[in-house]
């Protein structure tokens, strides 16, 4: 109870013993508390150095000091320290304030439209720890593959963790090839663990983050070497990135659900495979976009065409949509 004006456990028994009884001897608080003498005069040595025993000037003891007097005196001290502290904390919220002002003065009049471009990773960066921090519902992100795009999400982690935390709701939708990631699928499993919500697809369109369906974030070029994004503000450009979301999220596959295949035999990632290819998409595109490698691309490029009994891509694509497989992408 006396610790946060100074007094050790011992000291504290000990000082409580001698309001009990002024007038002991170290020997004798000893034998009331069951210490061993040195024990008792190292505490009675704590209370001394706090002023609250002196010694006695009628014999070799030590007498106690009024406590109204030395504990009132220890309290003014206390009180005038958090005063103190209370000052400087005063002191630091208006620089932080100030330094805040500056900071959004110094920021570009383009920040307050509906879209802000982004220049490079540390400025997305900066972004994505304001939007974060300044969330107060949800956040959703799709986040595919490895494109260059994608370096900044490797950020989201810990801050989604963060928002967490503090009861926003985090919903991140992943690649299927993640699965086959340890490190990737330990770090989406350890969002989950904190009560964020993964599922994943076999394909995404860009890497998209929106927060609290008011603010969206993408990249103007996923494939680009120095990323660039866009801050968008805009009600309905929001709202339709949103809803893309929502659709998205209501066909992924939970992570801790098994990938399974449709009625027509395929698995996700075959299906998707078929899309893309349809497209005209390379075996190099079709792997970046599934976020697997060119071999596997191939491979299960390979395997659809000999189920379809395609001797081509081309028309692989067209027989997937002949039997119903894929839409006609025309």
């Amino acid at each position: 109870m006396l610790a946060q004006l100074g007094l050790s456990p011992d000291s504290e028994t000990v000082y409580q013993a001698m309001v009990k009884n002024p007038h002991a001897s170290a020997k004798e608080l000893a034998t009331e508390l069951g210490w061993s003498t040195e024990r008792v005069t190292g505490a009675l040595d704590g209370l001394g150095r706090l002023s609250l025993i002196r010694p006695s000037e009628d014999g070799p003891g030590r007498r106690l000091v009024s406590p109204e007097v030395a504990l009132g005196r220890l309290l003014s001290q206390q009180e005038a320290e958090l005063l103190r502290q209370q000052q400087r904390f005063v002191a630091s919220r208006l620089a932080v304030a100030r330094l805040v002002t500056e900071y959004g003065e110094s920021r570009s009049p383009a920040s307050h439209e509906d879209a802000r471009r982004l220049e490079g990773v540390d400025a997305i960066h900066s972004c994505i720890e304001e939007l974060t921090h300044a969330c107060e519902t949800e956040i959703a992100v799709f986040s595919p593959g490895s494109t260059p795009a994608t370096r900044y999400l490797k950020a989201l982690t810990p801050l989604h963790i963060d928002a967490l935390d503090r009861g926003v709701s985090v919903f991140h939708i992943c690649l299927e090839s993640i699965r086959n990631s340890t490190s990737a699928l330990a770090r989406v499993r350890g969002l989950a663990g904190r009560g964020g919500q993964v599922r994943t697809v076999p394909h995404l369109p860009t890497p998209l983050a929106i927060y609290d369906r008011r603010a969206a974030l993408v990249p103007v070029d996923p494939e680009a070497s120095e990323p660039t994004a866009v801050l968008l503000h805009c009600t309905g450009t929001v709202a339709a990135l949103q809803a893309l979301f929502d659709q998205t999220w209501t066909h992924a596959t939970p992570l801790h659900a098994d990938q399974r295949r449709d009625e027509d035999g395929l698995s996700g990632q075959e299906r998707a495979v078929l899309e893309l290819l349809a497209q005209g998409h390379t075996d190099e595109v079709v792997a970046r976009k599934l976020g697997v490698s060119v071999r596997t691309s191939r491979r299960i490029t390979a395997d659809v065409m000999a189920r379809l009994g395609a001797r081509s891509r081309f028309q692989a694509g067209a027989l997937a949509i002949s039997r119903g497989w894929i839409s006609d992408l025309l």
